[in-house]
């Protein structure tokens, strides 16, 4: 292609979602499509959390392949040929009037949906009459007619390596402090608005011994009233009858990724989570951002119904009670019970879960739907 300089800015709002995302994609644009990726961002410290080697103070250092500069760099530098802006963050206003002279080529990657009116609404131009510009919208999505989930050329490969090989995974366990002879093993990467107590009840019922993993954060809100003399400290672990609670410290990209694959189901949040659950092929709950007016719940019930289109009415349902559960939306079945129809259910969860990890990944990712859709701009094709 063409054009091989590529500039993405990020602007951290939520977290860690934001830079897991956009750190992902640039690191795979550079390491698999050998594009010149510069990486604007503007917060090194929460950052250096994922990028491993990244130092607070220092500027416009390469990583992986990938150049990280301020955001407040973008106010002096050239545009490249190339321009994502991520989330909507907008783009500093020095740097749009230079990107009209160089006639850059400007996407917007948006946030995940399963909607339906992302299809519609996927790669549209915008057109910008002030600058002289055109901006496409690119979302990202879970059909062939969307931009694709973050994929890299090697993840499943590596996923089913690591399940198949037991040494592997002990040595993970040993790595993590952890002496892995539970049931059941069980990540919990939630907002504090998720329905903790009625899930950990109905694991506690369900007699079986397990491990459940906790990331040092925000979901420790909702645990920590439940256990009040229990101090929820980084590498604590807290025992009740069968049921142990670990609070990890924060996790690598590539250890979390071990994680997801190591444990039987995943709680995840948000977007970057969300999608490697995906790819770990393990029964998951995801639980969207809240928004106001539930907009979230539609959001929920529109991946549900993606998800779950080639399973059976039983399952189907069962996927969408405990979804709902937790996220606090229970309609007909309360909490407990959908707990004891999915526990119940695992080994379906499980095959399904598999499945579905195949048909997704049978579909061009995002990176490379990106570098494509790049190259039919750049030859009016769009």
């Amino acid at each position: 292609m063409a054009n091989k300089r590529w500039d993405i800015f990020c602007k951290i709002v939520d977290n860690y979602g934001d830079i897991g995302v956009c750190w992902r994609l640039s690191r795979q644009l550079a390491i698999e499509h050998g594009l010149n990726i510069r990486l604007f961002i503007d917060d090194f410290k929460v950052a250096s959390k994922l990028i491993a080697g990244l130092e607070e103070n220092t500027f416009n250092q390469i990583i992986e392949g990938v150049e990280i500069v301020p955001r407040s760099c973008g106010k002096t530098t050239e545009p490249a040929p190339v321009v994502l802006e991520t989330f909507s963050c907008d783009l500093p206003a020095p740097y749009l009037q230079k990107m009209v002279s160089v006639q850059s080529t400007w996407i917007n990657v948006e946030y995940l949906s399963a909607e339906p009116w992302v299809n519609d609404f996927h790669a549209k131009p915008s057109q910008q009459p002030a600058l002289n510009l055109t901006k496409y919208y690119f979302f990202p999505g879970f059909t062939d007619q969307t931009g694709g989930l973050i994929r890299e050329q090697n993840l499943i490969t590596q996923r089913n390596a690591f399940i198949a090989d037991e040494q592997a995974q002990q040595c993970f366990w040993q790595r993590m402090g952890i002496e892995q002879t539970a049931e059941l093993s069980i990540s919990l990467f939630a907002y504090p608005e998720a329905n903790v107590k009625d899930f950990l009840i109905a694991l506690m019922q369900s007699h079986k011994s397990a491990n459940v993993f906790v990331p040092f954060g925000s979901i420790l809100e909702a645990i920590q009233p439940l256990y009040p003399k229990h101090d929820f400290s980084s590498g604590s672990k807290l025992k009740v009858d069968g049921l142990t609670l670990y609070v990890l410290p924060f996790l690598s990209q590539e250890e979390y990724e071990r994680l997801l694959w190591a444990c039987d189901i995943n709680f995840v949040r948000g977007e970057d989570s969300w999608v490697r659950a995906i790819w770990a092929g393990k029964p998951f709950i995801w639980q969207p951002y809240i928004q106001s007016e539930n907009t979230h719940l539609l959001k929920l019930d529109a991946f549900l119904d993606i998800y779950s289109t080639n399973t059976t009415p039983a399952l189907k349902t069962c996927l969408r009670n405990a979804h709902l559960a937790w996220s606090n939306a229970a309609d007909d079945a309360s909490p407990l019970e959908s707990w004891q129809a999915f526990f119940a259910a695992l080994p379906s969860l499980q095959q399904y879960a598999q499945t579905r990890s195949q048909a997704f990944a049978a579909q061009t990712d995002l990176a490379t739907k990106l570098v494509i859709f790049s190259e039919k701009i750049e030859q009016n094709q769009v």
